[in-house]
């Protein structure tokens, strides 16, 4: 079976398995677990932050982060598809009391007129005021879209302006950063906090991290434990991260490439492709998904009108031209 379901399905390497074996290790809870220490300070330093904060989910860490620039009763502007506010089940709601008002961009881009015209400032007991704006780069549902840098600077700015903070959910941030060749630092500058995957197209087990001044990762921190995210000697895991920063962030160019040579398959513009996600319109979404599984080939719906496929650290390039040619065949 050639699976395209999605990037975290990807396993650990040999090498990777390797430097989790040798990983040096500690308790965590008392921050003494040098193999995560180092990976928090590497992390924030590729971003130019002060401290980040390793959480065993993307969603647990985008719930830290959320929860550092809106609190209770406030709200964060975000992205109709954004995942914050559709793939992780109300979370923000139930644990943090934050609400969402959402804009719609079929590429899930920002659309700063309307953020200017939904923003709500502050105004007494009255109105549910703005704290934040959550933008998605690179954009899961609407295709690993890339966030253009300089739509971007301009969000920060009417952020500055309007006494705003910026989050970011940067869990395909790589793959931005390969696609543009924006530097990490860059996008970094945007945001207040930010929360980064290592396991997806980064091919780790676990893991993702919350990024931010020092102040925030401190008081994530307990959070994280009040949650039930406190680990211990998880330097095992921690070192598969820093395994995937030091040998699978450049070649995501490959799995961009392979995404495009799909999207040919299934008559989807490649043009349209910035990274490892191709989306797919079929009205026999779920007849679709099925047909291709019998053939060998695993995609998913993401909608009752939409197949997602999702290149991968293990799906060779022999893999995508055989899956290629099954999908045409389907189209």
């Amino acid at each position: 079976m050639i699976d395209l379901r999605s990037d975290t399905l990807t396993r650990p390497t040999e090498a990777m398995r390797a430097a989790m074996a040798r990983a040096e290790v500690g308790d965590d809870v008392y921050s003494e677990d040098p193999t995560v220490a180092r990976l928090e300070e590497r992390v924030a330093g590729l971003f130019g932050h002060e401290a980040a904060l390793f959480a065993p989910t993307g969603s647990m860490a985008n719930i830290l982060a959320v929860r550092s620039v809106a609190g209770v009763g406030q709200e964060i502007l975000c992205e109709a598809s954004a995942h914050i506010a559709r793939a992780e089940l109300g979370a923000h709601a139930a644990y943090t009391g934050v609400t969402m008002r959402t804009w719609f961009h079929p590429r899930g881009q920002v659309d700063l007129s309307m953020i200017e015209t939904m923003f709500a400032p502050d105004m007494g007991p009255f109105f549910v005021p703005t704290a934040a704006i959550s933008v998605e780069n690179t954009h899961n549902f609407a295709g690993g879209a890339v966030l253009g840098i300089e739509e971007l600077r301009s969000l920060r700015e009417f952020a500055d302006d309007a006494g705003a903070r910026v989050h970011m959910d940067g869990a395909r941030i790589w793959n931005a950063h390969v696609a543009t060749g924006v530097a990490l630092a860059e996008y970094g500058a945007i945001a207040d906090v930010m929360a980064v995957c290592l396991s997806k197209g980064l091919g780790a087990p676990v893991g993702s991290l919350l990024v931010g001044s020092a102040e925030t990762v401190a008081d994530a921190r307990v959070w994280r434990k009040r949650m039930g995210g406190g680990m211990r000697q998880v330097g095992i895991l921690a070192a598969a991260g820093l395994h995937a920063l030091d040998h699978h962030v450049e070649r995501l160019a490959e799995d961009h490439a392979h995404a495009r040579l799909l999207a040919e398959a299934c008559g989807v513009d490649p043009d349209s492709v910035d990274t490892n996600i191709v989306v797919v319109p079929r009205d026999d979404a779920a007849d679709f998904v099925a047909a291709a599984r019998e053939a060998g080939v695993a995609v998913a719906t993401v909608g009752p009108r939409t197949v997602r496929l999702v290149t991968h650290l293990d799906v060779t390039r022999d893999d995508t031209e055989k899956a290629a040619a099954v999908l045409a065949r389907l189209v």
